[in-house]
């Protein structure tokens, strides 16, 4: 599984050729160099005993490759890069929600239930954490922690967990004073159990809809902190980065090599607020 998610090196080495002739049962090849340019004709290194036609060689040793989406300027495949840098995308936005959700809902339940100055105490950390922009923050802490793509989980997971806190605090405020939380009480359960077993199960309709829209903003922020050179670092793909390296061909005839990935951004975190809509119409007693 850690092969599929991360990829693992080709034991293959592809070299790019112009000409390929049969002379003396030799084969010869003429390669691209970094600059595109042909360099002189190279023999191949065959195997002992390996011979063969022109045709049967190209059938078992070259292949013909097309780039649907084109190349960018470094000769990489733009439409391979752009769908590896999905991984990166899909996982910052579930790494980011869980963190998210872990820190809210711990400190807003505690915040909620007992009230007085545990709540003074926690809402005093939101607001001074809501205080501060959300992208500045990420920034500090990157470069605090150093570039890299687990120190982005981090930090845009610790910027997240705020709204969450929030809802969570306002639901069980509410939640606390219900028969059946009255009626826990009486029968002599620990604060723990109901909160974990009553309280949040009935609550989490909003935090899931919050949920899906931060899945949405973790991948806006990794995006602009990839396109600042904050995010995940070469020669990891990434859409933000891959928007950086070729922003100005924008003016330029390559201008779907910026706009590629800018649309595959805008596709995906679409695709999530409308989920989120979806599940806070779906989840609302008050529509159904």
């Amino acid at each position: 599984f850690w092969d599929w998610w991360t990829g693992k090196t080709s034991s293959i080495e592809e070299i790019p050729y112009s000409d390929l002739n049969l002379k003396d049962g030799k084969f010869y090849y003429r390669p691209y160099d970094v600059d595109g340019n042909l360099l002189p004709f190279i023999e191949v290194p065959l195997k002992l005993g390996d011979k063969m036609d022109l045709s049967r060689f190209r059938e078992s040793y070259t292949s013909k490759k097309t780039f649907l989406l084109g190349t960018d300027k470094y000769g990489r495949d733009l439409l391979s890069r752009m769908i590896v840098g999905t991984r990166v995308s899909i996982s910052i936005g579930f790494v980011t929600v869980f963190i998210s959700l872990f820190i809210g809902i711990f400190l807003g339940a505690v915040a909620g239930y007992y009230g007085g100055k545990i709540d003074a105490a926690i809402m005093w950390l939101i607001n001074v954490t809501w205080s501060i922009p959300t992208l500045l923050m990420v920034i500090a802490i990157s470069i605090a922690l150093g570039k890299g793509f687990l120190t982005v989980f981090i930090a845009v997971g610790l910027t997240m967990w705020v709204e969450v806190a929030r809802v969570v605090r306002g639901q069980i405020i509410v939640a606390k004073e219900y028969q059946y939380v009255t009626a826990a009480k009486a029968l002599g359960f620990n604060n723990f159990r109901i909160i974990t077993k009553h309280i949040l199960p009935n609550i989490m309709a909003p935090v899931i809809v919050i949920s899906a829209a931060n899945f949405a903003a973790s991948i806006l922020i990794e995006s602009g902190l990839s396109f600042l050179g904050l995010g995940a670092q070469p020669p990891m793909p990434s859409w933000g980065s891959m928007i950086k390296d070729h922003y100005q061909y924008i003016i330029l005839d390559k201008a779907y090599l910026a706009i590629v990935p800018g649309i595959a951004i805008m596709t995906l975190v679409m695709a999530f607020m409308l989920l989120g809509n979806a599940l806070r119409d779906a989840l609302d007693v008050k529509t159904s």
